[in-house]
């Protein structure tokens, strides 16, 4: 047995964990676990052997084996989808830690926390076996549910409360959709490998009826987890109302679970059950753009319109699979690393808006630019990202993404045979969806940093004078910059450069069983 650089992943942050628990200066600690994996992460990506695609640094460890139950095991490794997401979980947890305040009560407790969440969202994404796969993204929600709980801003409690009973039902729905796969096999067959697993229900399908009943459990599960309309409810409130560097980890890195058990498990193992389910999933996804979009429009208050954006934007990376094309999947797994990175942009400086001014209604923030620039140079780029700018790295994804709808034969049949809703309806949707984000984002930019600059009473001033401009301050120290830039910087590379990250995924993602029907 040969030993995975991949360990080192998940040892990092626990070893930071150890030491913070034993007194070590926690943010210092927390950020050179970060740094680490993030400095490995990079070197994976440098000497993965793209051009063969498939899995490299596996390492398979028996962990248990009981009578009558699937062996299971520590089964490790990545691949052209996978590594991507490593990088993209690293770089996140970096600037989520370094953005994280050192002041903050119970510091070693929320800096742990942030370590178990990033922890949790890397064993998900290396794991080849199934129940390490689902076991390590449950790690990472209960460090999400304390987080939020504790250190979250006003409704904490309900957000909590709320993101706790939407997130564990899905969590089940997907179980019993996993257990489901793994118990229509034969019993010598029966196995939580996923590469074993793939390998034989290519050769021996699970019968159309069964996989029906089990996709539409995943579908489900995975639904709910990433806010599939209409599971999305708990995810606005949960981001408006957890810490900054919270929101961050989970919109920007969690939420591409689901999308990714869907690219690695779900379709390749169910192409029956997908075909049948692919009118909901089209469906679905066209209200995401719509419904999303035009509550997004309507919010007041930045946070909550920042967390119906990236609900809106799960209906790119479904369209992508939806699709079940190379081009599609490819450019799903690159808007999964371009929406990561801007969502976590977008949280982060959301969070420096609501602490600097003290405000995060629409009504109430104006005129920022005069007093933080700097701020509204980060924000403007991290809105530009979000609308799909060209020369930024959500741009690539959602042009493979319209490309591939385009050229899939999709198809919702109505009433009668031949009578239908052709796939370039939900491409048109989709493009329109980027005219939604470039209104609701510029919006934002108009009312926060360019508006005029609201009132504010002075309490040490005589009774009815106002302040022409109330106290904000700048991101003005390198510290303070540095995990912003970061997150830019990388987007700006796969923005102008995308076939940096294409040449990796591409040769993966020709590999996985692909339908000639929607080719």
């Amino acid at each position: 047995m040969n030993f995975s650089p991949l360990l080192l992943l998940l040892l990092a942050p626990l070893i930071a964990i150890v030491f913070i628990l034993l007194k070590a200066p926690a943010q210092m600690t927390a950020g050179i676990a970060a740094l680490f994996n993030l400095a490995l992460s990079i070197g994976l990506l440098f000497i993965y052997p793209a051009a063969q695609g498939g899995y490299e640094w596996e390492m398979n460890v028996p962990w248990v084996n009981l009578p009558g139950l699937p062996p299971i095991n520590l089964h490790v490794g990545v691949d052209g989808i996978s590594l991507p997401l490593v990088f993209l979980t690293a770089i996140v947890t970096f600037a989520a830690v370094a953005i994280s305040p050192g002041f903050i009560r119970r510091t070693s407790e929320y800096y742990c926390y942030l370590l178990l969440m990033s922890l949790g969202a890397m064993g998900a994404f290396i794991s080849l076996d199934l129940f390490f796969f689902f076991i390590f993204h449950e790690f990472a929600l209960i460090p999400t549910f304390l987080l939020i709980g504790i250190w979250g801003a006003q409704n904490r409690q309900f957000a909590s409360f709320q993101v706790t009973i939407y997130l564990m039902a899905g969590s089940l729905i997907l179980l019993a959709g996993l257990i489901a796969l793994v118990m229509a096999l034969p019993a010598p067959a029966r196995t939580f490998d996923i590469v074993a697993l793939q390998a034989y229900v290519t050769v021996h399908p699970i019968a159309p009826a069964a996989q029906d009943v089990i996709f539409f459990l995943l579908l489900i599960g995975f639904g709910i987890l990433v806010g599939l309309f209409p599971f999305h409810s708990w995810a606005p409130p949960g981001y408006a109302s957890a810490p900054p560097a919270t929101a961050m980890l989970h919109a920007g890195i969690l939420k591409k679970f689901a999308i990714y058990g869907m690219i690695r498990i779900a379709i390749p193992m169910l192409h029956d059950g997908f075909e049948t389910c692919l009118p909901l999933i089209l469906t679905l996804l066209s209200l995401n753009f719509l419904y999303a979009g035009f509550v997004t429009l309507a919010q007041k208050e930045l946070p909550t319109m920042i967390g119906f954006s990236s609900v809106m934007h799960m209906g790119y990376l479904f369209l992508g699979i939806a699709c079940w094309n190379i081009i599609g999947v490819t450019g799903a797994v690159v808007l999964m690393v371009g929406h990561g990175l801007s969502a976590a942009l977008l949280f982060g400086l959301s969070g420096e808006i609501t602490h600097r001014s003290g405000e995060n209604r629409f009504a109430e923030l104006g005129g920022l630019a005069q007093r933080a620039p700097l701020l509204a140079v980060l924000f403007s780029f991290a809105s530009m990202a979000s609308m799909g700018v060209p020369g930024l790295a959500n741009f690539a994804g959602e042009l493979m993404v319209f490309f591939g709808s385009i050229t899939a034969k999709l198809w919702i049949p109505i009433m009668s045979e031949g009578h239908g809703i052709p796939g370039a309806i939900f491409t048109v949707i989709a493009i329109y969806g980027t005219v939604l984000t470039a209104i609701f984002q510029l919006r934002a930019i108009k009312h926060v940093f360019y508006g005029a600059m609201p009132a504010r009473y002075d309490p040490h001033a005589a009774s009815g004078e106002t302040l022409a401009s109330p106290g904000m301050t700048d991101v003005s120290t390198l510290a303070e910059n540095v995990p912003y830039i970061l997150l830019i910087l990388a987007s700006l590379i796969i923005g102008f450069m995308p076939f940096l990250l294409i040449h990796i995924v591409e040769p993966s993602v020709s590999l996985l069983p692909f339908m000639p029907s929607l080719r």
